[in-house]
This record gives C-alpha cells, sequence and structure tokens, in this order.
C-alpha cells in the first residue's frame, strides 16, 4: 500500500512545475519551521513522498528490504521499525542542526530546509534486516551497512547524512522486535518432513 501511495505521489509531482513543487514539498517538510509548528502533520506527510521523484529505483529498494522485513516480522512490527527509525532520526538530526544554528555553525535559513522523504525508515529496516541473516554473514553485511551510512559522516557530513547514521541505530535498537524470529523460517522454506 504505502509503495503505491508513493508511486500517485510521484506522478503528482512530475506534473507541477519546479517552483510548485518546491513549495508543495516544504509545506510538508519536517524541517524546523515545520515541525515546530505542525509536527504531528508533517511526520506523517513527509513519508508519502520521495526525496527526488524517481520512484522505480525506490520500488526496487523496497523490495529488496522493505518486503523481506515485512514477511519475516509481520506487518505490525515491520511498521513499528519504520515508524521509529523515521520519527527518531528525524527529531534527533533536526535536533542536532537546530543546534548548529544555535551554535552559528550553520545560517539561520537552514530552518526552512527541504526535507521529505522515506529514506530514514528505509535505513531503519536495512539496519533491523541484520538480525535476519545467520552468521557469519551476518557480520559482513553489517560491515557493509555500517561503512555505507557512516562514511558520509568523515567527509563533509549533512544532518541527512547523520539522520540517516541515527535511523541505521535505530534500526539496530529494534532488537526486542525481532527477539525469537532471528532464526524463524518463512514455512514457504520449510521442506515438510514425511510422516513416520
Amino acid at each position: 500500500m504505502w509503495l503505491a501511495v508513493l508511486f500517485v505521489t510521484t506522478v503528482a509531482l512530475h506534473h507541477m512545475s519546479p517552483e510548485s513543487e518546491q513549495e508543495f514539498l516544504r509545506q510538508r517538510s519536517t524541517n524546523i519551521h515545520e515541525l515546530s509548528r505542525h509536527p504531528v502533520r508533517v511526520l506523517v506527510a513527509s513519508a508519502m513522498w520521495i526525496d527526488g521523484g524517481y520512484w522505480l529505483p525506490y520500488a526496487v529498494l523496497y523490495s529488496v528490504f522493505h518486503a523481506q522485513a515485512e514477511r519475516w516480522l509481520g506487518t505490525a512490527r515491520w511498521l513499528a521499525v519504520c515508524v521509529a527509525a523515521h520519527v527518531l532520526a528525524t527529531l534527533i538530526s533536526e535536533g542536532a542542526l537546530a543546534k548548529a544554528i544555535r551554535d552559528g555553525l550553520a545560517p539561520q535559513s537552514a530552518v526552512n530546509t527541504l526535507d521529505v522523504g522515506v529514506s530514514y525508515a528505509l535505513s531503519g529496516v536495512v539496519a533491523v534486516l541484520v538480525y535476519r541473516i545467520r552468521p557469519p554473514w551476518r557480520y559482513g553485511y553489517l560491515a557493509a551497512v555500517l561503512v555505507f551510512y557512516g562514511f558520509p559522516l568523515t567527509v563533509g557530513p549533512t544532518f541527512t547524512d547523520f539522520g540517516h547514521f541515527v535511523s541505521f541505530l535505530v534500526g539496530l535498537a529494534c532488537y526486542p522486535l525481532v527477539r525469537g524470529r532471528e532464526r524463524q523460517r518463512n514455512p514457504k522454506e520449510t521442506v515438510p518432513v514425511p510422516p513416520g
């Protein structure tokens, strides 16, 4: 369903002029200005748009990561990981940006920075899938994902890079939601044992 909503909203964006698109997305952005005025509305609305406007690459990522996590965890637990990663990473990264503005490390205009999209939820799901992979492959996957989200913080980090890393950590912290499912197989993968 979420993927279908993202398809519709992406098509809608492609029918707007660049100026209209920017203003439209800014009102749904989880930037400091909008979060201080309409926190719940923008936290929900920002998760209904794809930053960059290209649906097909996200559909592939959705199939590779989200679909696997939902099938493994069930819809409620998968959604809990998505919401936790999206909300906590947004609030923490925007809080860090607000502090940078107060300390004079970022311009005042950064309170209106465009910040929409589903990438924080994706980062959290990518991280929680660490627990789905059996050792020793788990550690290779974890190292690769850690480098993918950690490296940008070492070379000119942005608040979005910081948010992606935070959402990765949130996904790892969702272990209580996966406890007991680490080695659980999909029933379709189980080979039936013939009787006696």
